[in-house]
């Protein structure tokens, strides 16, 4: 039986701008947004009993201010859940080649 191979994988540029997703256990108010790098920060609806999640997201420059944000995080406390490349100039560069 043959082996399957994985489909190739896109490298990731650490100094290319990105927008990420990032979700942390806790909550943190959208007015804390400029000492995130500007992310737009929300805070979902919660049912009873469930712990609180914000969610932030938005563009970043670079992996170094995505470092600045996650360490940010990190000196409040905020356990991260979750952080996610949404959208990355590799994307578009896949895009246009499924397009053509």
């Amino acid at each position: 039986m043959p082996m399957r191979t994985a489909p190739p994988v896109e490298t990731v540029d650490f100094g290319a701008p990105a927008t990420y997703r990032i979700i942390v256990q806790g909550t943190l108010s959208p007015e804390w947004s400029h000492r995130f790098a500007g992310m737009a920060i929300s805070s979902g609806n919660q049912r009873e009993g469930e712990v609180p999640r914000t969610k932030l997201e938005g563009r970043l420059q670079d992996h170094a201010e995505l470092f600045g944000v996650l360490d940010g995080l990190y000196g409040l406390h905020l356990p991260i859940l979750l952080v996610e490349l949404v959208n990355h100039p590799v994307d578009k560069l896949t895009d246009e080649r499924t397009a053509s």
